[in-house]
């Protein structure tokens, strides 16, 4: 018997077992827990792997990364023009 064969008796195994376990309604409903656990997190570490590749780019602009470059370049003259603002209403 080939390896093919093997990981076809083993994924048959697979599928009985999960098809008995499927079968008492108390197990799908665990089932059906586990799996709502499971997007839960996964979408959780999605959205912090999202949120740390930002982070690595904070601070540290491409200067080839024209949109960024600009982004960063409005963000310092909006400080600069409300800073000039405040100084001649005083």
């Amino acid at each position: 018997m080939g390896k093919s064969g093997k990981i076809t008796y083993v994924l048959l195994g697979l599928g009985v077992a999960g098809g008995a376990l499927i079968s008492v309604k108390q197990n799908r409903e665990k089932i059906r827990e586990l799996v709502e656990k499971v997007k839960k997190k996964t979408r959780i570490l999605r959205e912090n792997q999202e949120e740390s590749e930002w982070l690595k780019k904070a601070g540290r602009p491409d200067p080839y990364d024209f949109e960024d470059v600009k982004m960063v370049e409005e963000g310092a003259q909006y400080s600069v023009n409300y800073y000039n603002k405040k100084v001649q209403q005083s």
